[in-house]
């Protein structure tokens, strides 16, 4: 065990550094943070006081609208981190420097989740605080009930869904087919479903992950529950593709 644990290190900064090189990788990793800032400043800028005096509004919710980009930019880093591997025979040069398989992709799934979670709670304390700064006498604090709950539980779906991805591309072997599946199912397919299914979608990795942004419970499930069962389908994701890189040609 001990000696297990002393591979995982290098192999994680290894894989640290591909990402760090990769620059579609490094980049969709940056644009969770700018993407999701810059549209909050504009939307709290422009109709954020107008929203705040809708009786109907949800403060702490509206406050994470760009999350609804944000996450976009988090399947793209997932994606692109993980599909680098399938282009140019990079997986099996990968796997000669690291010959056990699920050392190699544990590590890698790590450092993916790592980065996603450090740039997804910036994120989450950044857009929410940046969100509030524009609301005047409408501006709620950290102190409000559930705000850092959000802003933590934020950053932790935002990651949730980097590791989707990364998961998904291992399983597909497709960085391109990955992003044609999950940025249209994340856009518009997920609220279709909803309006079809109704409380059924409320288990849909998406939806469930984004109710700990509320405030209060707006379906069956609570923002905690709503989260595990997100971080399940993430579970559910990844050992398909741990079982994809472990049983299949590289």
């Amino acid at each position: 065990m001990a000696m297990e644990n002393s591979a995982v290190l290098p192999v994680a900064h290894a894989e640290w550094i591909k990402i760090k090189s990769l620059r579609s990788s490094l980049i969709s990793l940056l644009v969770i943070f700018a993407a999701t800032l810059a549209i909050t400043v504009l939307a709290s800028a422009t109709i954020g006081r107008a929203e705040a005096d809708n009786p109907d509004a949800e403060p702490l919710f509206d406050a994470f609208y760009a999350f609804n980009f944000g996450q976009i930019a988090a399947i793209s880093f997932g994606t692109t981190a993980m599909s680098s591997e399938y282009t140019s025979g990079a997986l099996r040069i990968s796997l000669a420097a690291v010959p056990r398989r699920g050392l190699f992709y544990g590590s890698k799934m790590l450092v993916i989740g790592s980065l996603a979670l450090l740039v997804g709670l910036v994120t989450g304390f950044a857009t929410f605080l940046t969100s509030q700064a524009f609301l005047g006498d409408h501006a709620i604090g950290l102190g409000h009930p559930g705000a850092v709950r959000a802003c933590v539980g934020g950053g932790v779906y935002l990651a949730l869904m980097a590791l989707l991805a990364a998961g998904l591309t291992a399983v597909l072997r497709s960085g391109v087919a990955v992003l044609g599946i999950l940025i249209p199912f994340t856009l518009i397919v997920s609220f279709v479903v909803g309006d079809v299914a109704g409380g059924a979608a409320g288990y849909l990795p998406d939806k469930a992950g984004r109710q700990v942004l509320h405030e209060t419970t707006t379906g069956s499930l609570g923002p905690w529950a709503g989260l595990a069962v997100c971080a399940a389908w993430t579970g559910g994701v990844l050992l398909a593709g741990w079982w994809a890189v472990r049983h299949r040609d590289a």
